[in-house]
């Protein structure tokens, strides 16, 4: 076990350090750690610059070379990783046998969950393109494009990633204006992904709705995938495995329909509609002829009885 875990806090301001890393009903945005390898340079460390811009301010970025293999021996990427208390992590290296080599991952209990090896084929960053850019803590709009996505697990693991690494604060609705900016990412028949980065313009076109054009601003991918390590089903399941508290309970015989209005149903016990007092009520009076057919039918069931008490006496 990790000196982290069992370590007592020493001062009020340590003991809310540690409150803040024990597990929450709900959870904020997450941070990334940023870790180069022990020779990181060319593509790999102007991509890992672009993404602390994308990701900002939910960014750690350690300036000193590691001699880390996460394929290998994952434990002193677990460590930085809880130390800095980010719950993924972008890790950069360049050698001869994988050049251009960057590794995006997540963190489950202090562990590794999945990671992805993805190679850099090719490579513009942000400065390339002299355009007007996107201000910082902008929330992507995220697409994915092709069906290959959703065809084999490490790619849907991959998407699964890619959203995590560019998601920021949960947002309950949106404005059309606030739109800004949009993350591509194609799966090509080679397994190629490519990785495209457009910003948003809102132009006049005569109607309420505007049109839309999209300038590339960079950063521009190519990726390559070269290993995978990702979690077993149950282990992945009990990533995504939400506290009781936070489901919804479900209320009996109550429906919402499309419009947002609420049914309830009742459920009643038999009634007997001849007990029920009408009397007061105007409308359910009975009429004089009523009132007569019910004075004769009581007469002829009284002469009725009279007739059978006699016979029987008899």
């Amino acid at each position: 076990m990790s000196l982290l875990l069992i370590r007592k806090p020493k001062t009020r301001k340590g003991k809310k350090v540690l409150m803040a890393r024990e597990p929450q009903l709900i959870e904020g945005p997450r941070s990334m750690l940023f870790v180069d390898g022990r020779k990181c340079g060319g593509d790999v460390k102007s991509c890992m610059k672009d993404l602390q811009q994308l990701k900002k301010p939910l960014i750690k970025v350690l300036n000193r070379n590691n001699d880390i293999t996460p394929f290998d021996d994952p434990s002193s990427l677990e460590f930085l990783t809880q130390k800095n208390d980010c719950a993924m992590f972008a890790f950069g290296s360049t050698s001869k046998k994988r050049p251009n080599n960057l590794i995006l991952g997540r963190i489950f209990e202090n562990e590794v969950l999945d990671m992805v090896e993805l190679g850099i084929k090719h490579y513009q960053a942000m400065s390339e393109f002299k355009n007007d850019k996107i201000g910082t803590c902008v929330k992507p709009c995220l697409v994915f494009n092709g069906p290959k996505w959703a065809q084999t697990e490490e790619l849907r693991r991959l998407r699964d990633l890619l959203i995590d690494t560019f998601q920021k604060d949960k947002v309950e609705a949106i404005r059309l204006q606030g739109i800004e900016h949009v993350m591509s990412f194609t799966c090509n028949d080679d397994m190629t992904i490519l990785m495209r980065s457009y910003k948003i313009q809102l132009k006049k076109s005569g109607q309420k709705t505007p049109r839309i054009e999209l300038v590339e601003i960079g950063p521009s991918a190519d990726f390559s995938i070269r290993r995978t390590k990702i979690a077993s089903e149950a282990l992945y399941k009990q990533a995504r495995k939400q506290p009781k508290e936070l489901k919804e309970s479900k209320t009996k015989n109550i429906t919402h329909d499309n419009l947002g209005n609420t049914h309830g149903r009742v459920h009643m016990g038999k009634q007997n509609l001849g007990k029920i007092q009408t009397r007061r009520v105007k409308g359910l009076k009975k009429s004089s002829e009523e009132r007569k057919a019910d004075r004769l039918k009581k007469k002829e069931m009284l002469k009725a009885a009279a007739k059978e008490m006699l016979t029987n006496n008899e």
